[in-house]
């Protein structure tokens, strides 16, 4: 099967919520079909999960995640922060499981640290969270504790480097900071979860990535999961005739079975967003933004060290960036099209923007 790139963007555009927004009690639901929220920043977290969800409180997300916990924090795929459905967070760890390039010799010398300190360091950030929340001092001191000043000197360094593998190995999630300070939990004591080891996790969560960023190749799978385009290729194998190849403008590409009819059927959609920085939609065509760029260049939207910018996004195309600054009482939000706006897209940019914030003033940059 052929499709377009266009095809795509529309399928996306549904498969991601940006079509049609959903009332606040299906707020998990989103969640659960973007794979999570990236919260590298959190007011991004927010503001995801906002341009598809109507009617949220203003705490929504701290409530869901400190006070019904049905979300968590923690290091998810790449090693980035996401927050992700607390009900499903026991399939999501034991796919974080599989991870092993914290184990190779390269890591472990450039660490500092031995396979061994690893583990005993990973198997006492276990013992010390279980029903409890400490700051990242207080875990480093119980750490040193149980097994040596050298080892839980480690927690204090190099942010997040020795704390990710015990959270992928389900020992630590982020819990309620307390004033300026972080503080960490064990997931299963703070979740009231059961974890246990999923065989054929990974291919679950390559089925969960393909609904909602497909269609895909083993790089785009492999560089969003965080692994080698060869572990990616195996995984895809694994899906055996859960997927299938499609043609996207002469590219060999892989989507489930169940979407290619869908895909196939896919409309043209009409439909303007202001999506914030690190948006899943956004994350999904960072190796192919050339074909859903309207205009622009990637640099503008993918820039150095990871930084994904707030996009425009007018059907289902990357259509320009904006910004938001506050200054005292006044709120600017700067947008910078990338093409001239047809007067139909410009007064729904206007209403995303009435949406966001009250009497915001629009700055157009063309």
């Amino acid at each position: 099967m052929s499709l377009t790139w266009r095809q795509v963007a529309a399928w996306r555009t549904s498969r991601h919520g940006l079509d049609v927004r959903r009332p606040a009690a299906d707020a998990l639901d989103v969640v659960s079909r973007l794979c999570g929220l990236h919260a590298q920043l959190m007011s991004s977290a927010d503001a995801t999960l906002r341009a598809r969800v109507d009617g949220l409180a203003d705490d929504a997300v701290e409530r869901a995640l400190w006070t019904d916990r049905t979300l968590v924090k923690t290091w998810s795929m790449r090693g980035t922060l996401h927050l992700l459905p607390a009900a499903e967070y026991p399939l999501w760890q034991s796919g974080f499981a599989t991870y092993r390039h914290y184990l190779k010799p390269v890591w472990l010398r450039n660490f500092k640290i031995t396979a061994e300190e690893l583990s005993a360091l990973v198997d006492a950030v276990g013992e010390v969270l279980a029903d409890r929340l400490l700051t990242r001092a207080e875990l480093a001191d119980e750490v040193a504790a149980r097994t040596s000043g050298h080892i839980g000197g480690k927690l204090r360094e190099s942010w997040g480097a020795y704390l990710k593998p015990a959270s992928f190995l389900g020992r630590l999630v982020f819990g309620p900071g307390e004033g300026q300070f972080v503080r960490f939990t064990r997931p299963d004591t703070w979740l009231g979860v059961e974890l246990e080891a999923r065989p054929g996790a990974v291919e679950e969560v390559a089925l969960r990535f393909l609904a909602q960023q497909g269609p895909a190749t083993r790089e785009d799978f492999a560089r969003w999961w965080g692994v080698s385009p060869a572990d990616g290729g195996r995984v895809f194998k694994a899906l055996g005739d859960r997927v299938e190849p499609v043609d996207v403008e002469g590219a060999a590409h892989w989507a489930r079975a169940e979407d290619v009819e869908g895909l196939r059927a896919a409309e043209p959609v009409r439909t303007v967003r202001l999506l914030p920085a690190f948006d899943q939609y956004v994350v999904a065509a960072t190796r192919h933004a050339t074909h859903l760029l309207d205009g622009g260049t990637p640099e503008q939207v993918y820039r150095p060290q990871g930084w994904l910018s707030p996009v425009l996004m007018v059907n289902g195309m990357l259509a320009g960036t904006w910004s938001r600054e506050r200054q005292g009482g006044r709120s600017t939000v700067t947008v910078r099209p990338f093409r001239s706006l047809s007067a139909a897209a410009r007064e729904a940019v206007l209403d995303e923007v009435d949406r966001m914030a009250d009497s915001a003033e629009v700055h157009w940059v063309e």
